[in-house]
């Protein structure tokens, strides 16, 4: 069941290309639903154990999948995802089939990361999903959008090479048969020359947490991407560094994850706070989005980097619904640019026109901004709980960040939804239709797993033990 769960996004992005117009967008959310009742399938049955098998026998090149708790957790999320997109797409964008291709190939690719065992299938999987992200920003995207795709593509590209150098010298210096993580662990590599590998492997993580200083491509990539936020959903789930550093750095290299810990986390919680500082600036609701997005993943990568239990559980937590919330967002944003013309935070008077919309935007803030309640808060404090068990002083200047992002989202939503509308503005209409689903659905999933958070953490805890206690 995982192969199909894995490629049927892609072979329906490929029907598309042969199916009669008027049966495009049917398709694209049948296979998207598809697959997400095949996610849901493999969680009610515990999983997917390993299958590995030879690919390219010749150089070590294995076929091994699986799907545990935290991979699970998170393909289940991108699944949820992609079919809110795939509805929104079908709704906002003219002539949507090449949108919905590009939807659908990506979520292979972004599937394929959480289910590969092997580390050049991830690294296959890994420039997979960045094929579809490229060609979204370079068909929909805006007038600057080939400056902001030459710096995604130059940034990605240069950690990519790295992080390949980085797995070709793991099974080199290692002497491991294949690059299937099992036998990678079986022949480790030690002393300087893991440190040197982790530094690559790191390059690329860092570039898709993001960490600075390798984020400066997120802002530009969210703000040149289709005013619909639909590209945005998409590349929001593909801030996957902080998922391959857990699964594979943190198991390939333990020393050097433990030698460089303290580097690392103040670099992560300086990324929060500069994040938090940065989005005050910012009078665009997609590039204030992407800074709360970095900002977010500060805090992820805070946790990761500390490699205490509390803190990285929290730090997946975080991980899988800030992808929920952060998308839900960039489409709020999308609707707000298509009543009003402007992504601007100073536009006035959106509640008056369109309360239910104004009411669910604000909700979906207060999951970002963790309020109790919501499945923001319980990512965010694990992390700074555990953080403090390692570094005090760094859990509380990471933690300054929340209490920014409150100020700064909520002065961005007052001048935008409170504010007095400007005289002869054009009129502003609530949500309709399947609108209420796009936004409805993501913040059902924050407030239920903002209160009941028991089955996502009975999902990550044991592999979260697992992995710190030297397994894979």
């Amino acid at each position: 069941m995982i192969h199909f769960f894995v490629f049927v996004p892609m072979l329906a992005s490929l029907l598309l290309l042969v199916t009669p117009v008027r049966w495009r967008e049917e398709v694209a959310a049948f296979a998207a639903a598809v697959t997400l009742a095949l996610g849901v399938l493999l969680w009610r049955g515990g999983g997917a154990d390993l299958v590995s098998v030879p690919w390219i026998a010749a150089l070590g090149v294995t076929y091994s999948v699986a799907l545990d708790g935290v991979s699970l957790l998170l393909a289940l999320v991108t699944a949820l995802m992609t079919l809110v997109a795939v509805v929104y797409t079908a709704r906002r964008i003219p002539n949507p089939v090449t949108m919905l291709s590009l939807i659908l190939a990506m979520e292979t690719g972004l599937l394929g990361i959480y289910a590969a065992r092997d580390l050049v299938l991830f690294y296959v999987f890994f420039e997979d999903a960045l094929i579809p992200a490229l060609l979204m920003l370079a068909f929909y995207g805006k007038t600057h959008r080939m400056a902001a795709l030459v710096k995604f593509g130059a940034y990605t590209l240069l950690g990519s090479m790295l992080m390949l150098v980085s797995i070709i010298g793991v099974k080199a210096i290692g002497g491991s048969p294949t690059f299937a993580l099992p036998d990678l662990l079986r022949h480790p590599v030690t002393g300087a020359a893991q440190t040197w590998l982790y530094l690559g492997f790191l390059a690329a993580m860092a570039v898709k947490l993001p960490l600075f200083p390798l984020h400066a491509w997120l802002p530009d990539f969210h703000e040149q991407n289709h005013d619909s936020g639909v590209a945005d959903v998409m590349g929001t789930l593909y801030k996957v560094g902080a998922y391959g550093l857990f699964r594979f750095g943190m198991t390939l290299f333990p020393d050097a994850s433990l030698e460089l810990r303290p580097l690392l986390m103040g670099l992560a919680a300086f990324t929060a706070i500069y994040a938090a500082w940065i989005a005050f600036r910012q009078s665009d609701w997609k590039r204030l989005l992407a800074y709360a997005g970095l900002s977010h993943m500060g805090l992820v990568g805070l946790g990761i980097f500390s490699l205490q239990p509390t803190a990285m559980t929290g730090a997946l937590y975080l991980l899988a619904f800030q992808n929920v919330y952060t998308g839900a967002l960039f489409l709020a944003a999308g609707m707000l640019q298509e009543r009003v013309g402007s992504l601007s935070t100073r536009v006035g008077g959106v509640m008056i026109q369109a309360p239910i919309l104004s009411g669910v935007t604000m909700s979906l803030w207060f999951a970002s901004i963790a309020v109790p309640g919501l499945a923001g808060f319980i990512g965010e404090f694990s992390v700074l709980l555990g953080a403090y068990q390692v570094s005090p002083w760094l859990a509380f200047a990471a933690g300054l960040s929340t209490i920014a992002a409150a100020v700064y989202a909520l002065s961005a939503y007052q001048t935008t939804y409170w504010q007095a509308r400007p005289a002869g503005a054009v009129t502003a209409w609530d949500l309709r239709g399947t609108e209420w689903l796009v936004l409805g659905v993501p913040l059902a999933v924050c407030v239920v797993f903002g209160v009941y958070s028991g089955p996502a953490l009975h999902l990550i805890q044991p592999v979260v033990r697992a992995i710190l206690g030297g397994g894979a």
